[in-house]
């Protein structure tokens, strides 16, 4: 039934819109801050995740920005893979968790290896970049 004072049905939310949905978590404002007062400047690149592992950590006594960056260096190294990797993918888990899917259907939580890193600088960034790469 289609009552035109009531608009058009809502989309399937399941349906997201892929290059938007990247560009939005490509932001990580508060990372990129950081790194660029280090110096480093993040173009997108597997060479800019090594240069992230360079970075002394002086977040990590800021809890706070401790959860944040780590938010922000998931979502810029999936990023990263999404712009590298052929096939890879940004995809929504029903939790609403961002994840890389690579064209092997394989997923990759790259927020959950961001707190990783931002809290202990293991695994590298550049190291996971390389792991999935491979794939």
């Amino acid at each position: 039934m289609n009552i035109p004072f009531l608009g058009r049905r809502r989309e399937d939310p399941r349906v997201h819109d892929a290059e938007g949905i990247g560009e939005l978590l490509a932001d990580c404002d508060l990372l990129r801050s950081q790194a660029s007062r280090e110096g480093v400047r993040l173009d997108d690149s597997a060479a800019s995740l090594e240069q992230l592992d360079q970075v002394l950590p002086r977040w990590r006594s800021d809890e706070e920005i401790l959860n944040w960056l780590g938010n922000d260096a998931g979502l810029y190294l999936g990023t990263v893979i999404v712009r590298t990797v052929p096939g890879a993918a940004w995809s929504i888990r029903a939790d609403g968790q961002p994840v890389v899917r690579l064209a092997s259907g394989r997923e990759f939580d790259v927020v959950a290896s961001g707190h990783e890193w931002a809290a202990d600088g293991v695994p590298e960034l550049s190291q996971l970049y390389g792991e999935v790469a491979e794939t």
